[in-house]
């Protein structure tokens, strides 16, 4: 993969310009950040939630010591940071780096809120879909540190062995002689676009097409061609038979799976400790393929974003590259957050861990959740065919009027 990671400014001239910027870089501001303040003292500012803020002292300090320049750690509620920044960027006020999620970037890029980051060979030591997810129009905007993603999860003691097809998984859950051959959890209103998704993918489905660097386009709905069509029809398949069931919603499919009602949950890995305190012997494997091809699931990406209107961008770029993009505080974010680390030296650690191993490895097969505007129409749509469809709706004619509309949305 050739992603394109410069941004306005070039490597080179980055390099020959370090030294003096980095020695006198602006900063300051008020307490919610330190960009558009123009203080003469060296400063950065980083949003940062309460789970990786004790992670990111150490090399806090270590920038700070070896470039002269301060790194304020400003501890922020996660679900309110996306608003936040949006608000304040423009103003002037925001945080030089600010942490945060892949699929905000759309609306960030589209805001002009974000500044590519200048990854350089970097990009190279990432898992491929942790650079593709913050990629837009070939320039990457984000400092990826975790990946996360859902997986087969099983009760090894009630099946010994990972199915090879959904099919399979079906026959193995059955030969198990409990209740439900396989559990995932779905809103009755709603479905579960997103657990469902790696089924989707497994006949060669797509929400959009995605370009060559992995981004997508936001122009091409591809959700309603003819392996969208497959996949409704599979669909209605397994809501006649019962093998997806409405009524399980994502805490009764939880419960089942702990209970030892079921040997296998398509679930992802904020579930697996639960299911080891209640005695379960836990595996990860792949999902099983419905359609013939790789199930792919849904990768969310978590990294760190570069302010657009930060005084401080060059030193901000160097502490993300330099200093964030480093196997120990890889590792370090990862020890604090449990999910497989996006620097591939710091995964390759962490996967001594078979739990993270059985969900890195499924995660290397996703696809990013797509963070462009357009994704914004499809979600409504998208669960409102699925539940007709399992409770018995024509599969061609509900999947074909969901992408009609979703088009019409996107139009609209």
């Amino acid at each position: 993969m050739k992603v394109n990671t410069k941004g306005a400014l070039g490597f080179g001239a980055l390099l020959a310009t370090s030294a003096l910027l980095l020695a006198g870089c602006a900063g300051g501001g008020d307490d919610e950040g330190s960009s558009g303040g123009g203080d003469a003292s060296a400063k950065l500012t980083v949003w940062v939630d309460a789970n990786r803020v004790d992670a990111l002292k150490d090399v806090a300090a270590a920038f700070e010591e070896e470039k002269g320049i301060e790194v304020e750690l400003v501890q922020r509620d996660f679900t309110k940071i996306q608003a936040d920044f949006a608000a304040q960027v423009p103003t002037g006020k925001g945080p030089d780096i600010t942490v945060g999620a892949h699929d905000w970037l759309g609306g960030f890029v589209q805001d002009g809120l974000v500044a590519p980051i200048e990854l350089g060979d970097k990009a190279a030591e990432f898992q491929e879909v942790a650079i593709q997810a913050f990629t837009n129009d070939g320039n990457v905007y984000g400092l990826p540190y975790a990946t996360e993603n859902l997986a087969l999860m099983r009760n090894v003691d009630l099946a010994p062995e990972a199915p090879t097809t959904f099919d399979d998984m079906i026959a193995k859950g059955t030969a198990a002689g409990v209740q439900y051959p396989f559990v995932v959890g779905l809103d009755p209103a709603n479905a579960d676009p997103y657990h469902l998704y790696p089924f989707e993918t497994s006949f060669g489905n797509s929400v959009f097409a995605q370009n060559a660097d992995g981004s997508y386009d936001g122009s091409q709905l591809t959700i309603g061609d003819e392996s969208g069509l497959a996949f409704a029809s599979w669909l209605g398949q397994q809501g006649a038979a019962g093998t997806i069931n409405l009524n399980l919603t994502q805490d009764l499919s939880k419960e089942a799976f702990n209970s030892g009602q079921t040997p296998f949950i398509l679930t992802g890995p904020w579930n697996v400790a639960d299911a080891e305190a209640k005695g379960i012997n836990v595996a990860i494997d792949p999902i099983p393929s419905a359609g013939g091809q790789t199930a792919k699931p849904f990768v969310g990406v978590q990294g760190f974003y570069l302010n657009a209107k930060s005084d401080n961008a060059l030193a901000a770029n160097e502490f993300l590259v330099n200093y964030l993009a480093t196997e120990p505080v890889q590792t370090a974010l990862y020890e604090a957050g449990d999910r497989p680390p996006a620097l591939t030296a710091a995964y390759e650690k962490a996967a001594s861990d078979p739990i993270i191993a059985g969900f890195g490895a499924v995660g290397a097969e996703g696809a990013p959740m797509p963070s462009i505007p357009e994704m914004g129409a499809v979600w409504e749509f998208w669960g409102v065919a699925e539940v007709a469809i399992l409770k018995g709706e024509d599969p061609a004619a509900t999947w074909t009027k969901m992408a009609e509309d979703i088009q019409g949305n996107i139009g609209g």
